[in-house]
């Protein structure tokens, strides 16, 4: 099961679509879904997360409390969405595409990829390029 949590006035356009693309790339990495909350949220409320659990005073696009047991995916995802509108600015991207970039970025922390070196991160830009392409192909057809 997979909640979409709104602690903004951001709202997903079509949560099926997502709820779904999701599905597919958990299912994509030989994983199964287990429970999955997002939670949408401000710089503020993530700045605070950031700062009780994780001891670090920086803000962030997401992070991921990773409840995966097995082969079932399973976790907490917050997503500042104003650190989303920003990176798309910067990045020259649309809002859209940097906040799918973010969603499976979470997804695939939890189906067991890191980021931590430059070689984790490289495999990281790799995959969050494939599983956003799902979204597309899914829905194009």
């Amino acid at each position: 099961m997979i909640n979409f949590n709104y602690l903004t006035d951001y709202q997903l356009v079509k949560e099926k679509s997502y709820y779904d693309w999701l599905s597919n790339i958990i299912n994509s990495e030989g994983k199964t879904l287990g429970g999955i909350d997002f939670v949408f949220c401000d710089d503020s409320y993530l700045l605070k997360i950031n700062q009780k659990y994780l001891n670090h005073d920086t803000y962030t696009d997401i992070i991921t409390f990773d409840y995966t047991d097995g082969n079932s995916v399973s976790g907490d995802i917050f997503i500042s969405i104003e650190r989303v509108i920003e990176n798309s600015q910067q990045f020259a991207v649309d809002f859209d595409e940097e906040l799918r970039r973010v969603m499976s970025h979470g997804i695939l922390h939890l189906s067991g990829y890191g980021d931590k070196t430059d070689e984790e991160e490289v495999l990281m830009r790799i995959k969050e390029e494939e599983k956003m392409k799902l979204f597309h192909v899914e829905h194009n057809n």
